[in-house]
């Protein structure tokens, strides 16, 4: 492969070059990095949205169960399937993507990556900026931003404490974000395994106080009104990203089955595990977020929830920050401009967590991760599709430089499935309960089959040249 970086720097981390088999990480630390990749309030959110929170509609507890499984095993086999071809090439998202929508199509998906890792990562900085505001108070009086001065009604202020709260956990994101994939190991391994444990007996506990599981299914039985597909879109837009750019994580896999482990750890076990806890609060006790809830117990246990919480968001923002600028990066080079994957994370650090401070999260998060669910299933759809089905499972690296600039069945696929997710979730409902996003994705993998025909030149052609 003759992708050449710029002289000035060192790729270490591998932006523009397949990870070699001798720099593959060992499974063990991977499997940790994707238990602290899936621990964030996401899961607990989703949680709270099916039990309906805030007196919205709702699912009952058998099926905020069946959305979880179904929602959550869509998500295993997509990072899973995508996964095995960051693990079988060694290549990033950005260098895979270039065999199905051409060199400088695949900047359109990874354009779209690059914005949906950075507002995950200026949500997941106001989280952390918003449990310490809880914790600390408002000691200062003071007012950064007022969301109700801009019509955002019953939305908290954005307080000095929540500000710098924000600016600093950030700034501390980007700094490990900055060093590569070696950081976010050092940061999941001591975490992971403490956060899981606090996930259970909270929920346990949240469950008792509410006066245990009879109390709870008699509360739980008058939830109702969000529907099946709804609930599993919810699921889904929870965590597509994140199942997008496992690819940028797995190609540091030593095989295949370690592939499937990691993806098991996130959306077998730890997601679904914060899903249920983010329920049971919601109904139980009223909170589906249990730092909150841990914060009115006692001066101990806010202790250990707000740290735990935070190194715990800590391992994820570290992969959205990473994984942005693997984005970004392929982007410049296609139209001739190298840069410094460490000053791509640099820039975009500081974009989101200037966002971050200033209430990306309370004001969009919900919506954010709806418009997810819906039109970003379908950006995988032609990776899926070319490499299963059009290319059965091989990559020549040696014709990576050699794709065309635009590889019209991927860009068109993908923007056709994009727009039918959207259209699904907002205009024209899928009978049956049908989800939306996962719905466009199976129509993208089709049309792109479809459409290869057509579109392109056979594979035995594209071989010779």
């Amino acid at each position: 492969m003759s992708v050449k970086p710029e002289k000035k720097w060192q790729d270490n981390e591998h932006m523009l070059t397949p990870v070699p088999i001798a720099e593959r990480r060992s499974t063990s630390a991977q499997i940790l990095v994707w238990v602290g990749f899936g621990y964030v309030v996401t899961g607990l959110f989703v949680g709270g949205v099916l039990a309906g929170f805030g007196g919205q509609p709702g699912v009952s507890p058998s099926m905020a169960v069946g959305a979880v499984i179904i929602g959550m095993g869509a998500l295993f086999l997509i990072t899973s399937f995508l996964g095995v071809i960051g693990q079988r090439t060694g290549m990033s998202l950005a260098l895979v993507s270039r065999y199905s929508y051409g060199s400088k199509g695949a900047s359109i998906p990874m354009i779209v990556m690059a914005l949906l890792t950075l507002g995950w990562f200026a949500s997941i900085t106001g989280m952390v900026g918003s449990i310490w505001g809880a914790f600390i108070g408002n000691r200062s009086g003071i007012i950064i931003f007022d969301p109700s001065g801009i019509g955002y009604e019953g939305i908290p202020p954005i307080t000095l404490e929540i500000f710098l709260a924000c600016v600093i956990s950030g700034l501390v994101f980007t700094a490990t974000a900055f060093y590569g994939i070696k950081a976010i190991e050092w940061v999941a391994k001591p975490v992971a395994p403490i956060i899981l444990i606090i996930a259970v007996y909270t929920g346990v506990t949240m469950l008792a106080e509410g006066g245990g599981m009879d109390a709870f299914l008699a509360e739980a039985s008058n939830i109702g009104g969000l529907g099946l597909g709804s609930a599993i879109t919810v699921v889904v837009g929870s965590w597509i990203a994140g199942a997008v750019m496992g690819v940028d994580l797995f190609r540091f896999n030593k095989s295949v089955a370690a592939v499937f482990a990691c993806a098991a750890a996130c959306f077998i076990f730890t997601n679904p595990l914060l899903n249920l806890v983010g329920y049971i609060g919601a109904v139980s006790v009223g909170q589906f977020d249990y730092v909150v809830w841990m914060l009115g117990k006692s001066v101990l246990l806010g202790i250990i929830g707000v740290f735990a919480w935070t190194t715990s968001l800590w391992t994820t923002n570290n992969a959205e920050l990473y994984c942005n600028s693997l984005y970004m990066g392929p982007v410049f080079s296609s139209f001739g401009k190298v840069i410094d994957r460490r000053k791509l994370v640099l820039y975009a650090g500081i974009i989101g967590t200037l966002l971050g401070s200033l209430a990306f999260y309370q004001i969009l998060f919900g919506a954010f991760i709806t418009i997810l669910g819906a039109a970003a299933p379908p950006l995988a759809g032609p990776l899926l599709a070319d490499y299963y089905f059009v290319k059965k499972q091989k990559y020549d690296v040696d014709l990576f430089d050699k794709q065309p600039k635009f590889r019209r069945t991927g860009v068109v696929s993908f923007l056709i499935g994009g727009s039918l997710g959207i259209i699904f979730q907002y205009f024209l409902p899928l009978p049956y309960g049908l989800p939306s996003g996962l719905t466009a994705l199976i129509l993208t993998i089709i049309l792109y089959v479809i459409l290869y025909r057509y579109l392109e030149k056979p594979v035995k052609e594209e071989a010779k040249e």
